[in-house]
């Protein structure tokens, strides 16, 4: 009868696309993280830019901020 031949074996292929995605999620997990963090750094950074920068309590200017930041 007809010869048949076994399929060709391509688990490497498969094994490498595994490794390829799994590499391309874990890097993106990690662009993710170091955004975050720097992120954060940001915002102490800005939040103490504002905490310095404030006239002191009771001044029209604050108590304008205030309400302009509550209408947002």
């Amino acid at each position: 009868m007809f010869i048949q031949e076994p399929p060709p074996d391509t688990s490497g292929y498969m094994i490498a696309g595994y490794i390829v995605a799994f590499s391309v999620m874990a890097i993106y997990l990690l662009s993710l993280v170091i955004r975050w963090r720097n992120l954060s750094r940001d915002i102490e950074a800005l939040e103490s830019i504002r905490d310095e920068g404030d006239p002191p309590s009771g001044s029209k200017r604050k108590t304008a901020r205030r309400k302009a930041a509550a209408k947002r």
